[in-house]
């Protein structure tokens, strides 16, 4: 049996700053590459970490010319939900979002919190488990969505993928996030991850693989994504399990995509505000009105119960989705 895995593809209907081509066009040429990969290693299944699109709402026309593309890859696509795929970092929301409209329509298989999905094909026997965004998923306290504890045993293989902030090695002090260390009791032989665009490759320890290839698209302001070109991973299951990464032939050199200045603006000025955000003593920064980050500062706000978290995620979920003809 062969998977494909590729995360992070951000999908969405402009260029950001720090781009100098144009990145629709990148996205499309990526894509049919991925239906040549399908076809030319003979891919069973293709998994997909999450963030298929840059906001829920992505426009009908921008969804339906990547949905044709992704309806040639003709095999199986299974997916968990990113942050940025639903509203409020809540699952729940799927039925309201362009990701949903997919599921709907089988162009991809949404795996739901709890499900198990059963591979079968050549002899092999694969459980197929996910866990999507949460608001809480990198909560210090508690690694569950990260952990696979039930096998039957008439299956070989166990995969897991999950989005959320899945490290090789510690973060910057204030981001919630998890080590693998964290985590090798999991059951799973094969843990999938997506949300940390730079990646960390393949990790294998205590018997079981850890990968992450890195976001399919390079859309960050960080100077990594500079030296970094797109990857997808390649999984082949037979009495053994095969991992290796394939740098795709589509993606250009980032210097030649990535504008470097832009990017270090942005760094500057997020210096600038990091020193303004010391000098400012609250529990909940604000000063963003860009509505992911108003959501990041609201789930990793300390001092604040998760009862008030998960009522001001729910209202800003309802917020979100207020102007979209019905109530939720």
């Amino acid at each position: 049996m062969r998977l494909l895995f590729l995360t992070d593809t951000h999908i969405r209907g402009t260029t950001p700053k720090n781009r100098k081509d144009n990145l629709t066009e990148a996205l499309e040429k990526k894509l049919i590459e991925i239906c040549h990969i399908v076809e030319e290693y003979h891919i069973d299944y293709v998994l997909h970490g999450g963030d298929l699109f840059d906001r829920p709402d992505v426009s009908v026309s921008i969804v339906g010319n990547y949905a044709s593309i992704l309806n040639d890859i003709k095999v199986p696509i299974y997916i968990i939900c990113g942050n940025h795929d639903i509203y409020g970092h809540n699952p729940e929301t799927i039925n309201r979002t362009m990701l949903g409209l997919l599921d709907a329509f089988g162009v991809v298989k949404v795996i739901k919190d709890g499900e198990r999905i059963f591979l079968n094909n050549n002899g092999i026997k694969v459980q197929l488990t996910g866990q999507s965004y949460t608001y809480n998923i990198d909560d210090e306290r508690d690694k569950s969505s990260y952990l696979v504890d039930d096998i039957p045993q008439d299956v070989d293989y166990s995969i897991h993928m999950v989005h959320g902030m899945l490290l090789d090695k510690p973060f910057i002090k204030g981001i919630p996030y998890t080590l693998i260390e964290d985590i090798v009791s999991t059951k799973a032989n094969i843990t999938l991850s997506g949300h940390y665009h730079s990646g960390f490759g393949i990790v294998k320890t205590h018997g079981k693989y850890f990968i992450n290839p890195g976001s399919f698209v390079r859309i960050t302001n960080s100077l990594i994504e500079i030296d970094r070109t797109p990857k997808v991973a390649l999984i082949d299951l037979e009495e053994n399990i095969h991992v290796e990464l394939i740098q795709l032939k589509s993606a250009a050199q980032g210097i030649d995509v990535l504008d470097r200045q832009e990017i270090e603006n942005h760094i500057f000025k997020s210096e600038r505000l990091f020193e303004f955000k010391q000098s400012i003593d609250t529990a909940v920064n604000f000063e963003k009105l860009e509505i992911n980050e108003i959501l990041m500062e609201v789930s990793n706000a300390r001092g604040v119960s998760e009862e008030v978290k998960r009522e001001a995620l729910k209202r800003i979920a309802n917020s979100q989705m207020k102007d979209l003809g019905d109530e939720f």
